[in-house]
């Protein structure tokens, strides 16, 4: 079991050690004191950022503590959606039209977009799915169905969402593949000396996290990947987690395949992204058949459209994937180093409230160096489900349960947890609410 940090004192400095049991008596948040300066800034008493999310217009005392589920969405997104439904809504491609030529242009727009924002080296290498887990299922099924033979073998990691799991345990099956996987220690860190063991000849791919959505921690991928292309395996990376909040360059990384989802990120839901390298793309068979995807239909025979549309059977996700182009565009003004950053600041600051507080256990490596803006939690005598529906009455959104991460709650020795992730639009104010529902939990349960 992983009892990463109980009440850790600030000077102790050791990472998995429990403090003496005391009372929770007596403990108290105080908030940070700020200046008049301070409050015009990120990351203090109001975010200027919230201004930009109708939402809290609507519930201004919400504590949004689940962006990790999903994310709130800026007006400019919601306004990107509407003005393609109210304005120019057509079908795209094909269409000999102004409408359809305008809607193509914006649809077509946004993988421009994002390319550009991901550091790909063409946007035909941009698919449009309906999340990451259908772009992990295309790569599965597509990639996998047919080039994986009886006895190869996939390398995963005890890390990985569900998502990125039972899609290969399905081809596996399919093809009579070996599964392994790649372990953590106790503070959630995988254990990539591992990874020379793990790695024969008969590897095909690595599909790992980028982020882990259950506890933050960041995977070193740059010296796995090069590990695996060493033996010619390919890597596959779901970066659900890591788009969002972070710079990423899959040129950088030199990955072969790259998920995520549009939700996550500010965009609408519905909408996800699979980048793969143009050479692999041109040599993958289609996934899935109909129109849109083709060249020519014959009685005994189709021939397939150009990538990306090879991939993308029908009719696309138009207003989503517009949507998604303009939460794009929206966190590139801010910068993803700015959000990286904030995101830091208020990890630090609620690792420093809820590890001075007796009987609460952290789960992941509680350094935010190595951890994105994810913290689960767990609280001695109580469920994550009681957590989460107490939080509920203080208006705190937190998510409490396994995360579709079975089996790190399984490597870790608990059911559940419960997790607060933070965004942009977080402040320290909203941390300091987290840190003083969790001695209203204590309370009510003492």
């Amino acid at each position: 079991m992983a009892t990463l940090i109980q009440n850790r004192s600030a000077s102790s400095g050791l990472v998995g050690s429990r403090a003496s049991a005391t009372k929770g008596r007596g403990v108290s948040v105080r908030p940070v004191q700020r200046t008049a300066s301070d409050r015009t800034r990120g990351g203090n008493v109001v975010s200027p950022r919230r201004k930009d999310f109708p939402i809290f217009q609507e519930r201004p005392e919400l504590v949004y503590l689940d962006s990790a589920a999903t994310s709130l969405k800026p007006k400019c997104v919601i306004d990107a959606v509407a003005d393609y439904y109210g304005k120019y809504s057509a079908n795209v491609h094909r269409g000999i039209y102004r409408l359809s030529e305008e809607a193509t242009a914006a649809y077509e727009g946004a993988r421009k977009t994002i390319q550009q924002f991901i550091g790909a080296k063409s946007e035909k290498e941009i698919i449009f799915t309906r999340g990451a887990t259908e772009a992990i299922n295309l790569v599965a099924q597509g990639w996998g169905s047919q080039y994986l033979k009886s006895g190869d073998e996939i390398i995963l990691t005890v890390l990985e969402h569900h998502s990125n799991i039972v899609p290969w345990q399905m081809v596996a099956k399919k093809k009579n593949c070996v599964i392994k996987y790649l372990d953590v220690d106790d503070r959630g860190v995988l254990k990539t000396d591992q990874l020379s063991k793990l790695l024969t000849r008969r590897t095909k791919i690595i599909a790992l996290t980028h982020v882990s959505n259950g506890i933050g921690v960041i995977n070193p991928l740059k010296p796995i990947i090069q590990k695996a292309h060493a033996i010619g395996a390919k890597v596959l990376v779901d970066a659900a987690q890591s788009t969002p909040h972070s710079p990423l360059d899959v040129q950088y990384l030199d990955c072969d395949f790259l998920a995520f989802s549009g939700h996550k990120m500010c965009g609408p839901t519905g909408i996800g992204v699979l980048y793969a390298k143009e050479k692999i793309l041109q040599e993958m068979e289609p996934f899935l058949g109909g129109g849109d995807m083709i060249l020519e239909v014959t009685k005994t025979n189709s021939t397939w459209n150009e990538i990306p549309w090879k991939f993308e059977a029908g009719t696309p996700p138009i207003a989503e994937a517009i949507g998604l182009g303009a939460a794009l565009v929206y966190l590139r003004e801010i910068g993803m180093s700015t959000i990286r950053t904030h995101e830091k600041k208020l990890l630090a600051h609620a690792l420093e409230l809820l590890q001075k507080i007796p009987g609460v256990t952290l789960y992941g490596p509680c350094d935010p160096e190595i951890q994105a803006g994810v913290l689960s939690f767990g609280i001695d005598g109580v469920h994550p489900h009681d957590i989460a529906s107490i939080f509920d009455e203080d208006n705190i959104a937190i998510r409490a349960g396994h995360h579709c991460n079975m089996l790190l709650m399984e490597r870790f020795g608990i059911p559940a947890t419960a997790r607060a992730s933070f965004y942009l639009y977080n402040t320290e104010t909203d941390v300091e609410k987290l840190a003083q529902a969790v001695l209203k939990v204590k309370k009510i349960f003492s």
